[in-house]
């Protein structure tokens, strides 16, 4: 905990960061590879040293050597406080910032008084759902949907009755209270002045909670053939469309370990399919799929499933989704199509054939990888050189937003083998770095990077930092609990973070040492990148753990072996002396 802020939060407010818009808005960044460059605002430069990692959530200048996370940059380049810091990404983010005192945990007076005022209006929905002589129309509608009340009750589904102003009448609106209505965008202001009215009329209400479960939004579906058949409430000091979720919050709670998600179109959609217990679908907000909507999902789980109409439409809007989704997808995430049939949805297809049946379907929906290439060949005569040469040009600029990685690697493979020509020739055209090449040698162990003269706990923090999910592949060695290594204490405390944490960016990990004295050299190993894509790292990082290990052992048969040369050594230190050679042996063998 920093100041009086909980650790807690600061994590939230970062996963919520992204450090690139952060800084875009106040030095403008270019894609360069994997990250963003510019010229460092900290220093005068003429050639770009100034680079920020999304990934990482992590910004280094290796020409004055500035770093840091989102709130560093706003403390050096604003000049703000920490807490100042803190409280701004807090306001983007659309949380309340909580305060400690004393130990124990107070909310703060809340800045953003508009939770409050969409809980009680979520509350009215659903009072009027119950009550309003005119939802007996909106409770038939869900009935002929087959929702059940607890699936209503789980989404806390509302009616909002016909009239122009019903809200401010019901919640016996004040000055103060009508012009927040208006900010949330659940009334509007009538043309010339005069008032305001109601933005949602006989409409079924959804609300839209944030990952906290607080109302943000709604969505109003009418109740006939009437348009907008969907309208969601404007965007607002808590709500914006691009980085929400209709259902994710919902989804969370319902599954304890999701693996995978769908995105369909509708709230219907979500709420039907949860019906059924199909409990992993979330909707976007009558918005494509954003960088921030993708970014949440794969957060949140390794797989996406996109659900859309087989149609031309359907397979035109899969298509921007899959453009959008190229360049995050890194190892570890994969991305896949469901395309429906004509004149069905996911409600109505799930009612059809099944639950077993639709996830049967899920399970084994097009690979991002298959539609990106049928979506391109379909369009070419790859029998001709023309063909062929086209299909290059095409993949060109879609290829290059992939992330470094195995999938970037295998799809080059791929397009070089139905363009007939050579990895090397693809990549050249690309700009994408050759993976290391390897002899036909018969195989031999990884070597352990040591050629950099670095220690191994220093590799081993290096590869935390790069890819903190790298803590959840191994299990943390006992023996590093008493290790007299230098460093290893600090390696400890970064494992043991990051296995309470598991989802934790390179830059929310650094924010735990602020203020302490090990900050600084954990923000120097931050900027450490592997040459190339390492497939790997995995073994890596137990190869140095091994190097640890063998360091402690030998250090250990040395005192033993001097403490020998001086004395008779006990019965127990004979013993853990000879133990202690045959595990450097079993070490070194692995």
């Amino acid at each position: 905990m920093v100041g009086r802020i909980p650790q807690s939060f600061i994590d939230e407010v970062l996963n919520r960061t992204d450090i690139v818009e952060v800084i875009d808005t106040r030095v403008p960044l270019k894609k360069a590879g994997r990250e963003f460059k510019a010229c460092c605002p900290f220093h005068d430069e003429k050639t770009p040293s100034f680079t920020v990692s999304q990934v990482k959530q992590f910004y280094h200048c290796f020409g004055c050597g500035a770093n840091g996370t989102a709130i560093s940059f706003l403390i050096d380049y604003e000049h703000m406080e920490f807490v100042e810091a803190i409280e701004e990404l807090a306001r983007r983010a659309g949380l309340e910032v909580p305060k400690e005192t004393t130990g124990k945990q107070t909310q703060a007076p809340s800045t953003l008084p508009h939770y409050a005022l969409l809980e009680r209006v979520a509350d009215y929905y659903r009072e009027q759902l119950r009550s309003h002589p005119q939802a007996s129309r909106a409770i038939d509608y869900l009935k002929q949907r087959g929702l059940t009340g607890d699936v209503a009750a789980r989404f806390n589904i509302g009616y909002a009755p016909p009239g122009w102003e019903n809200l401010a009448a019901a919640l016996n609106a004040d000055n103060t209270v009508r012009k927040q209505l208006l900010e949330l965008g659940l009334t509007v202001e009538r043309e010339k002045g005069d008032g305001s009215y109601d933005r949602f009329r006989d409409r079924i209400q959804f609300p839209i909670r944030d990952r906290r479960g607080r109302s943000i939004g709604f969505g109003g579906r009418v109740l006939d053939d009437s348009t907008p058949k969907y309208l969601n409430s404007s965007e607002s000091p808590v709500f914006h469309k691009g980085q929400e979720l209709y259902g994710l919050f919902e989804a969370r709670r319902a599954v304890r370990k999701l693996e995978r998600i769908l995105v369909v179109e509708g709230y219907m959609d979500v709420v039907a399919l949860a019906q059924f217990d199909i409990n992993y679908a979330v909707a976007t907000l009558g918005t494509a799929t954003t960088h921030e909507h993708l970014e949440r999902l794969f957060r949140t789980v390794p797989e996406v499933v996109f659900c859309f109409d087989g149609d031309r439409a359907g397979r035109e809007a899969a298509w921007r989704a899959l453009e959008n989704t190229l360049p995050v997808l890194r190892d570890g995430r994969e991305a896949r199509f469901l395309f429906l049939p004509d004149g069905e949805d996911p409600d109505s297809l799930v009612r059809k054939i099944g639950k077993q049946a639709l996830e049967q379907q899920i399970a084994s929906a097009t690979h991002l990888s298959e539609f990106f290439f049928e979506r391109l060949t379909s369009r070419l005569d790859i029998n001709s050189i023309d063909g062929r040469a086209r299909l290059v040009t095409d993949a060109k600029p879609l290829l290059g937003t992939l992330p470094d990685s195995t999938f970037r690697q295998l799809m080059v493979e791929q397009l070089a083998a139905l363009a007939q020509t050579t990895v090397e020739r693809i990549t050249g055209r690309l700009e994408i770095p050759l993976p290391e090449t390897t002899t036909a040698a018969a195989p031999q162990a990884r070597p352990v990077r040591q050629s950099t003269g670095k220690s191994p706990v220093r590799q081993a923090l290096e590869l935390l930092l790069y890819q903190p999910s790298l803590a959840a592949e191994i299990q943390q060695p006992d023996f590093l609990q008493h290790c007299d290594v230098a460093g290893v204490p600090l390696l400890v405390e970064v494992l043991e973070l990051l296995r309470q944490h598991p989802d934790l960016s390179t830059g929310a990990v650094l924010e735990h040492w602020r203020g302490r004295e090990e900050s600084r050299f954990l923000s120097k190993l931050a900027h450490w990148n592997p040459p190339l894509d390492d497939l790997e790292l995995v073994a890596d990082l137990r190869g140095h753990l091994n190097e640890i290990q063998l360091q402690y052992i030998e250090n250990r048969i040395n005192f033993l072996g001097s403490e020998q040369s001086q004395r008779q050594l006990s019965r127990a230190e004979k013993q853990e002396y000879g133990e202690l050679l045959l595990q450097s042996h079993k070490v070194r063998q692995n």
